[in-house]
This record gives C-alpha cells, sequence and structure tokens, in this order.
C-alpha cells in the first residue's frame, strides 16, 4: 500500500502540472458544469497494473474515469449517479464497495503507465483508447481485461443495473444486453416513432458510392430513452436538414428477421446486431457509403450532441478531425460567432 506522505507529494505535483499547464489547452467559454472528482475516487500515481493487482486482493475490481471539465454529463454522473438521494446513494455505496475509481483527465498531462506497460500522457491515453464521449468509463477485471466499456453518460435508473452487472460478476454468466433485456421485460411498450426521417425499408441498408451515409438506430419496443430521442432531438428544426443527408434506419431485435448489411451482405438482424456488439438501447451506428462502421454512440445523449453527432458524419468531418468531441467544441464556438445560444445540455 501507497504511504500517505507519496499519495500527498504526488497529489501536490499533480495539481502543480494542472496550475502549468497552457492556458490555450484549456480554454473554453464559461461553464456550470465545474466537475467535482469525489472524495472516495483514488489517489492514484496510476499505474494500472499495480492498480488492477492491488484491487484484485482486495476482492475489488477497478473503473476508470475519463472526463473533461465543462461536460455536463460528468457532473450529471457525479451529482445524479454519485450524489445524494435514495438511488444515487445506493450506486454509490456499491461502487465504492467492488470497485477502485480512478479518474483521469481527457486533456489531461499526467503521465500514465497503462495495462499494457506502456507510458502516456492522459490526453494522449485517451485517444490511443479511441475515447470518444465524455465521460467514458471502463470496468477492469483483477486480470486487467475490459469487462465493460460505457461511452457516454447513462442516467442512474440505467447505471444501477450496470453497476449490479459488473459488481456481482454477471459478465461470467450472461452478457450485460441479455440481463438487461431480462430487467426491462416488464417496462411499458413506448410508441413507436412515425417521423418521414425513416427508411420505409429498414431491412434495405446496402450503401452505394456516391450515396447518402447511413445510420442504424438499434433500439427496443420498450426503451424510453429511444422514445425521447425521437421525441426531442429529432423534430427539432435544427435537425431536419441534417435527417435530409443521413439515411435513418430503426431496427427492433429480431425485427426484421432477415436483412442485407450495409457491405451489401445478407444476414439474420440479430446476428447484425451481435457483430457491431450492441448492448444499449439506443445504440446508433453511422456507416460510409462504403458500408463501413465510421461513428456509433449509445450514450445518453442530448439533442444538441445527438444533432452534433449527425453533423459530424453528414459533413465528413469524421475523416478531417479524429476526435468527436474537439468537433464539438469547434461547432458550439462556431454557432456562437453565428450569434446562437449553445447550451450542451438541451
Amino acid at each position: 500500500m501507497k504511504s500517505l506522505s507519496l499519495r500527498l507529494l504526488s497529489c501536490l505535483f499533480s495539481a502543480f502540472v494542472l496550475m502549468a499547464a497552457p492556458a490555450a489547452a484549456h480554454a473554453q467559454v464559461a461553464s456550470p458544469h465545474a466537475i467535482d472528482i469525489p472524495r472516495w475516487f483514488s489517489d492514484s500515481f496510476l499505474d494500472f497494473k499495480d492498480e488492477v493487482a492491488e484491487a484484485a486482493r482486495a476482492g475489488r475490481r477497478v473503473m476508470v474515469y475519463f472526463g473533461q471539465d465543462g461536460c455536463p454529463y460528468c457532473k450529471a454522473l457525479m451529482v445524479a449517479n454519485f450524489g445524494r438521494g435514495p438511488v444515487a446513494e445506493k450506486i454509490t455505496a456499491k461502487t465504492r464497495a467492488h470497485f477502485v475509481a480512478i479518474a483521469l483527465n481527457i486533456w489531461g498531462d499526467r503521465e500514465v503507465l497503462w495495462l499494457d506497460g506502456t507510458r502516456a500522457s492522459e490526453k494522449e491515453l485517451a485517444r490511443r483508447l479511441g475515447v470518444q464521449f465524455t465521460p467514458t468509463l471502463l470496468f477492469l477485471d483483477g486480470d486487467g481485461r475490459i469487462v465493460l466499456r460505457l461511452n457516454g453518460y447513462q442516467p442512474p435508473e440505467r447505471f444501477g443495473p450496470i453497476v449490479d452487472w459488473v459488481s456481482e460478476r454477471r459478465d461470467r454468466r450472461e452478457s450485460l444486453a441479455e440481463y438487461l433485456a431480462a430487467r426491462d421485460a416488464s417496462a411499458p411498450i413506448t410508441p413507436a416513432p412515425t417521423g418521414a426521417y425513416l427508411m420505409r425499408d429498414p431491412s434495405a441498408l446496402a450503401r452505394r458510392p456516391g450515396g447518402k451515409p447511413l445510420a442504424v438506430l438499434f433500439e427496443s419496443a420498450r426503451c424510453a430513452a429511444c422514445a425521447e430521442m425521437h421525441r426531442e432531438a429529432f423534430q427539432r428544426a435544427t435537425m431536419q436538414p441534417l435527417l435530409a443527408r443521413v439515411d435513418v434506419a430503426r431496427l427492433l431485435p429480431g425485427r426484421p428477421a432477415r436483412l442485407v448489411t450495409p457491405a451489401g451482405q445478407p444476414a439474420e438482424a440479430r446476428a447484425f446486431a451481435r457483430d457491431l456488439q450492441i448492448t444499449l438501447h439506443p445504440t446508433v451506428v453511422f456507416f460510409d457509403e462504403r458500408g463501413r462502421e465510421v461513428f456509433r454512440f449509445d450514450g445518453a445523449l442530448r439533442p444538441f450532441h445527438i444533432e452534433s453527432a449527425f453533423d459530424y458524419v453528414a459533413s465528413g468531418a469524421y475523416g478531417r478531425e479524429p476526435q468527436f468531441q474537439r468537433f464539438v467544441q469547434q461547432r458550439a464556438e462556431a454557432l456562437r460567432r453565428a450569434g446562437q445560444p449553445v447550451d450542451l445540455w438541451r
């Protein structure tokens, strides 16, 4: 166990690094979404082999949090999921009991010794791991294997069961998709969307050169978050030009039974979803004109970020800017310069 004095020294050094970082690296419009990391998160040396081994000896797993200041979803995680209230306190108690939680900043400069033995700054590691959303959570088992990766925020009613699945080691018996489907079996059926933006035949997904990119919406019939996405994001006036530039197909588990994939291959719909490792609903997967996956999201995104995701693909920006977070920042700044109000949480 690391000594208290060494931990204090590490804290002081980390604070110095953050204060000394170039202002340009953190330049952004003042935000009400400052992030306070809970005190029960580990004061870590960021040697992840050591952290995983130490956690395993105590019968725990490691939860790695990638976040950034000014991120409303990160603040929601800390306040709504790990804050006060009976649901949040239950989630917090279980997380503290079963996980060593370690926070990383996707723009940070602290040195990390990752599981493969390589050294990198926080931001280099985030880029290497393809972190596109904040928060991103990695749950590591005692062998350093990533049991689950959550790309983006999940509200308490969904995050709680996810924590249960990982902490109870259910990954050894059933997939998260199976576990959540069983839990949702008694949930009310949500109304099916009828928007003109949806493809009439969601089984014909094949792309062709020069054609539109494709967004496949993987949903379920008992999915309040899916209904919210259609109701709040897809009905916005600012979303309509983006939807017109993308073919949009909505798939439910096993419906249609068979389809032609974006790459032009016949397949069973369930096998198509399984091959794409679809776990959460909704998950939106984007394909280019050649049928290749280029982007996806499966977190609980608010309309501004859903619009940004469609713009990222429809404009082809994913080919020029590999980091979605930077694209979102640039898009928000451009809208502000044009005199349009920007609220990342709306």
